[in-house]
């Protein structure tokens, strides 16, 4: 028996790489610039420059989950082709490795590396790197220009200090590195960094595109789903297609070959129920405190999130027909800060239990 056990665990490893196995944001993400959805304007930017194979360095930016690391990475994909890719991309995620050390280390020690002076094309004829960067390789058809990319994702969590580092190693390897920026916040990346880039803004996907896209992946899955399902699953991923895929996909581990619903949708996307929120939206017409605690407590002691609660309840208060102009305002600055200081870390009972009690006090006036 344990002469066939090597064997046995040969095929295990070969069914883990199983593409049913793969998560379909990797699966179905966008291999061609032709394939980048809503970005009209972005994708034919880089066309133009992949027309002349010559990129600036590049600074993405916008809501997550609209393309931004899609694109960059089938623009290199048509620039180098899947095998050189593997050696003239390096993608960096900020988030995870973004001190200064990383940029002195990571960063410098691949940007200053020289790409090589001959290369040998699909077709095993060596030719030189300027026939290389003129006319690209014969049988691949594809640019292969003389210089690398590195992608930093996830870019604004870098500190302070790696950002100014960064500069200087930018314009030093300009002629053989370009640099791509990936961040959320254009805001938080220091203006000499973002001035040594071309700057593109991706949009949230409307709803026509991500609608389109959801139905094609059910298609190539064979994923029954209602069209109230697939309104909830645009509705509860707010122009993040990322996140539709993977409420779709989890919503289909759920139903398997039965239809998904709405319901199912929005409680794998953690939307809280509507009665809860009316019975939150209730309290803002009484001043009696035991009520609103009871309410509030109940609330939170079923598990929803706090930072769920306030998108909710910032929708309802935008669609409100009886609050006048001003108390919404009001409560909009409290719903607001409460925001903030959640994402600080503040307790999430106190934060919902003092937004409510604010709130009472703004449409008792």
């Amino acid at each position: 028996m344990t002469f066939f056990q090597p064997r046995q665990s040969a095929q295990t490893t070969q069914t883990a790489f199983s593409p049913d196995l793969q998560p379909w944001v990797e699966k179905y993400r966008p291999k061609s610039m032709d394939n980048i959805s809503s970005q009209e304007q972005v994708v034919q930017v880089l066309k133009k420059s992949l027309e002349s194979h010559n990129l600036p360095h590049l600074l993405f930016y916008g809501p997550p989950g609209t393309g931004k690391t899609s694109t960059i990475l089938a623009l290199a994909r048509e620039l180098y082709g899947p095998e050189l890719m593997k050696t003239r991309v390096l993608e960096l995620n900020a988030s995870d490795e973004r001190g200064i050390q990383i940029v002195r280390e990571k960063v410098k020690n691949f940007a200053r590396v020289a790409v090589s002076q001959r290369y040998i094309c699909p077709n095993s004829t060596l030719i030189s790197l300027k026939l290389t960067f003129d006319f690209g390789c014969t049988r691949s058809g594809y640019p292969c220009p003389p210089y690398k990319i590195i992608i930093l994702d996830e870019a604004d969590s870098m500190t302070a200090d790696a950002q100014s580092a960064l500069r200087r190693t930018m314009e030093t390897y300009s002629k053989i590195t370009r640099f791509c920026l990936v961040c959320n916040y254009v805001s938080r990346i220091i203006e000499p960094l973002a001035s040594r880039c071309a700057k593109f803004r991706f949009k949230p996907l409307d709803i026509l595109n991500t609608t389109a896209r959801i139905q094609e992946i059910c298609t190539k899955e064979n994923v029954t789903i209602q069209p109230e399902a697939v309104t909830a699953l645009i509705s509860a991923s707010e122009g993040d297609l990322r996140k539709a895929i993977m409420f779709l996909q989890s919503a289909y581990r759920l139903h398997k070959h039965e239809a998904i619903t709405p319901a199912s949708v929005r409680e794998i996307a953690g939307v809280i129920p509507e009665p809860v929120i009316d019975k939150l939206v209730a309290t803002w017409q009484t001043t009696d405190f035991a009520q609103i605690s009871q309410v509030v407590g109940e609330v939170i002691a079923s598990g929803f999130s706090a930072t769920q609660i306030v998108s909710q309840l910032h929708d309802r208060l935008i669609a409100d027909e009886f609050l006048t102009t001003k108390q919404k305002a009001k409560i909009a600055m409290h719903l607001g800060d409460v925001d903030k200081y959640l994402v600080d870390g503040a307790d999430e009972h106190l934060q919902v239990l003092g937004l409510m009690i604010k709130a009472a006090q703004v449409t008792a006036h």
